[in-house]
Formats: C-alpha cells, structure tokens, sequence
C-alpha cells in the first residue's frame, strides 16, 4: 500500500486515476480548489484536499505532501491567461517539487504532453505558446531535482475506452485516451523502471506494463 498525493484531483484523467490505485490498496489523497469539487473526488475513492496551489508558499506544499510516498502532478491551468498559466503550470509545479524534497518524499511522477521541450517550436503568437513554455520549463526542472522522478507525455487525449495497450516507440504524437493514461501512471508508480525516464506515448500494441519494462 503506497500513500499518493495527486495535483489536479479533479481532472478527468485523475478521477480516472483515482479508482484504479485505490483497486489495489492505494491511499490517494486529490488535490483541488474548489469544495464543490469534493463529492466527485469522494465518489472516485480518493480523499479531497483543499488546497490554492496558485497561491500557498513552498511550505505549505510541504505540509501537504508530508506523509506520502509520491506525487502525482496531473494539474494545469488549462489555458487561456498566459500569467496564470505560467502560475500553475510552471510556478507551483517547481513549489510543489521542491517541497515534496523538504518534506523527504522521493517519488514524483508529472503528467506533461508529447511535444514538451525546450525546443516545442510553437511561435510566440500562437495561444498554446505559454502552456508550451511553461510544460518545458517544469519539465527541465523536474529532471534536475534529483527526485526519483518521471514525465510522462502522453500524446492528443481522447475520451474512448481503454485498451491497455501502448506504443512508446514513437516519434510523432498521435493519440490515447485519458483512461490509459491513468493505467500509465499507476504502473509507473509501480514500476522503478520508469524513474528517471521521459516517456511519450500514443495508442499502440504493447500492454502498458510491457511497454514501460522498456
């Protein structure tokens, strides 16, 4: 039984995440803003913390994450204000990881996209730029924390079922759905292959557990 904390509790693919820890005797604690967010949260399995990650300091994350055994970052701003991208996407992101190493927990896993780089190439003019910037931004800082971390970039998210099934060969983006990108990322919380490795993935061939062995 591991104990996970997840930013960005209400998001779809973590209240797809939520149910398939707590299946195998996880303990998951969802992050969200909003207490009307609450129900869903409970209704997932996991336990609901109100938390503004815009807004608490370094230490507070810290207080929060005490006592887990790993991060799940599956938060975003979700576009739109630039500022409050670079806010959420980028500025509490890095609290959170720095807090997760003050409060002595190694293990963190962010949920990113296909294209993160510092090299996205996506111009200054198009609206995706800030969250562009911000991803890569997070991403880098994330691999030189020195936590045993994973970015995990799934490709175009979709609605359709699961399949279990995955392709992390490929060089294009393509698409999955968000229900196997909660299968990712449980498995990559169980597996310490997947520490300190970048992982894109699209819909594919390979059973998610083979696909990550590498």
């Amino acid at each position: 039984m591991a104990r996970i904390i997840v930013f960005g509790g209400h998001g779809k693919v973590a209240l797809l995440l939520a149910p398939v820890l707590v299946a195998r005797g996880d303990e998951v604690t969802a992050v969200i803003r909003d207490p009307a967010q609450a129900d869903d949260v409970r209704a997932a399995g996991a336990v609901p913390a109100v938390f503004d990650m815009e807004r608490e300091d370094r230490a507070a994350f810290a207080a929060l994450i005490a006592g887990h055994d790993a991060v799940v970052w599956s938060a975003g701003a979700g576009g739109g204000d630039p500022a409050r991208t670079h806010a959420v996407d980028f500025e509490a992101a890095v609290r959170s990881m720095d807090a997760a190493r003050d409060a002595g927990l190694g293990r963190y896993v962010m949920v990113s996209y296909f294209g993160s780089s510092p090299e996205h190439g996506i111009p200054a003019s198009d609206p995706f730029h800030a969250y562009a910037e911000a991803k890569a931004a997070a991403d880098e800082y994330l691999r030189a924390t020195g936590l045993d971390w994973t970015v995990l970039a799934p490709s175009r998210l979709t609605l359709s079922e699961a399949t279990g099934r995955i392709d992390v060969t490929a060089d294009v983006s393509g698409e999955v759905s968000r229900a196997d990108v909660a299968l990712v990322v449980a498995e990559t919380l169980r597996q310490p292959a997947t520490i300190r490795r970048t992982i894109r993935f699209n819909d594919g061939d390979r059973p998610i557990a083979e696909a990550l062995a590498g």
